[in-house]
């Protein structure tokens, strides 16, 4: 059914977020944080159709009865129309045991099957799952509010998740298979897809699905779920507006993209942005930006596109500030030195367990780049380079979190010294689940005020900071 390929775009469309504005008001006015909703008011997971002894039958017949050219021309509506006419049609005919919900589902899995991803399709309609991880073809699990949980959902062997998993990748020019048993690619609305087949995969054919939500979340929601205070969202949407150069580090899942994207909400229109990514999830709202994309070698080896080569190619193209989606190799060097050379308000993420550990993963890169440079002059680069690094975690109630927020202040002989602004501090756990905590704070003037002053926002980031210190004079 290849003809059915151009109409997967169609399906995942994705509706363009409001744009994102600075919160101007005190922080005092923003939402108190809110307990999360029980997890029975979540949407119900679908059920597939169970294996009925007619479906198979049944379906067969309907993509006997369908022309492929014809269902191409076919709004989805149409197609939805048709097959269920079909599906009661052959099951009258055949005198076939099927109640009208029972048809109905099985039309709607024919469709989803014929111009989509098969039983995956509802679960890329929920607005409320995040993550979805297929092992095999009998387990179908999502992530929702933080927690992991067994859908009713399955594939019907292992061949229709493989035949899933190659209609991912011709949508945009790959391939999947025994000679190329891993993939990763996105779909077409910027969800992250990673694909693993046999002989590597030992499960059957894997696919793991990235969701990004429509709806672009501010700082003023991330206060309402929990996720930073009223006075680290204030003092993190500041240090964007005035250009800081930052890092955000963190697990995987942990929030890292969801909070770079609030924080480029903070750019201003004027800036020409450039983005930098392996496979781009970015929601950059602003006019003026470039999307680069890394690009994997073909079968022969050749092609290959780096981070790196796209680095060093937009320093060329006068960027006013460059987004690293995640920086994980040797293009750290080059980022360091961008950033040391006029683009301020650059930001990328990084996996790393602490501020500390990012700074060491960063000097190993650096060192993948430049072997010969000396430690101390890498060191000196980076503290340098980078004003903040923000740290976050998903914690076990689910919710995401700024857990750390430090400042790079400068070297002591051979360590760079580091001071922490702002520290989560868990305090128990409250009766429906969810973590109890505050946000701390250090009650410290960083290094960059002057900046901060330049731009006009020193005494407003004192006060979030720490609102018993009187501001400069």
């Amino acid at each position: 059914m290849s003809g059915f390929g151009k109409r997967v775009n169609s399906v995942f469309t994705p509706t363009p977020p409001p744009p994102a504005i600075l919160v101007a008001e005190p922080a005092a006015r923003v939402p108190a944080p809110e307990p999360p909703l029980p997890r029975s008011e979540a949407p119900p997971i679908p059920v597939r159709t169970e294996a009925h002894p007619a479906t198979d039958f049944i379906r067969g017949e309907v993509l006997q009865r369908i022309e492929p050219a014809v269902a191409v021309q076919m709004t989805q509506a149409d197609l939805a129309t048709r097959v269920n006419g079909l599906v009661a049609e052959i099951a009258t005919e055949r005198r076939l045991l099927l109640n009208r919900q029972e048809q109905m589902n099985l039309g709607h899995e024919i469709v989803d099957d014929m111009i989509g991803l098969g039983p995956l399709e509802p679960l890329l309609r929920d607005e409320t799952i995040s993550d979805i991880l297929i092992n095999g073809a009998k387990m179908i699990y999502v992530e929702r509010r933080g927690k992991l949980q067994l859908t009713g959902l399955q594939f019907r062997n292992d061949a229709h998740v493989l035949h899933v998993a190659q209609r991912i990748a011709s949508s945009i020019g790959r391939r999947v298979d025994e000679t190329s048993p891993m993939l990763d690619a996105r779909l077409a609305d910027g969800s992250r897809v990673n694909v693993i087949i046999p002989p590597l995969s030992l499960k059957g054919p894997c696919i793991s699905i990235r969701k990004f939500s429509k709806t672009r979340l501010d700082f003023s929601k991330f206060v309402t779920l929990g996720s930073v205070s009223p006075a680290l969202g204030r003092v993190l949407e500041i240090s964007a507006r005035c250009r800081l150069n930052i890092i955000i580090s963190g697990g995987t899942g942990s929030g890292k993209t969801t909070l770079l994207n609030a924080l480029s909400a903070m750019i201003e229109h004027t800036d020409r942005i450039i983005t930098i990514e392996d496979t781009a999830e970015l929601q950059l709202q602003q006019r003026h930006v470039i999307q680069l994309e890394t690009r994997p070698p073909n079968l022969e080896g050749n092609g290959e596109v780096t981070q790196r080569d796209l680095m060093r190619n937009a320093l060329r193209m006068r960027p006013d500030r460059i987004i690293v989606g995640e920086v994980r190799g040797p293009e750290c060097f080059d980022m360091m030195q961008a950033m040391n050379t006029g683009h301020d308000g650059s930001m990328s993420t990084i996996h790393a367990n602490s501020g500390r550990d990012a700074l060491a993963r960063m000097e190993d890169m650096m060192l993948m780049a430049a072997v010969n440079l000396p430690m101390q002059a890498i060191r000196a680069q980076m503290t340098s380079a980078i004003d903040l690094i923000v740290q976050t975690a998903r914690m076990r109630d689910g919710v995401r979190r700024v857990t750390e927020v430090v400042e790079v202040v400068g070297t002591e002989g051979d360590v760079i010294s580091l001071e922490t602004l702002f520290a989560y501090t868990y305090q128990g756990e409250n009766p429906d689940g969810s973590l109890r905590g505050t946000f701390v704070s250090s009650n410290l003037r960083p290094r960059f005020l002057p900046r901060l002053e330049y731009f006009g926002l020193a005494d407003a980031f004192l006060a979030a900071l720490a609102p018993q210190v009187a501001p400069p004079k």
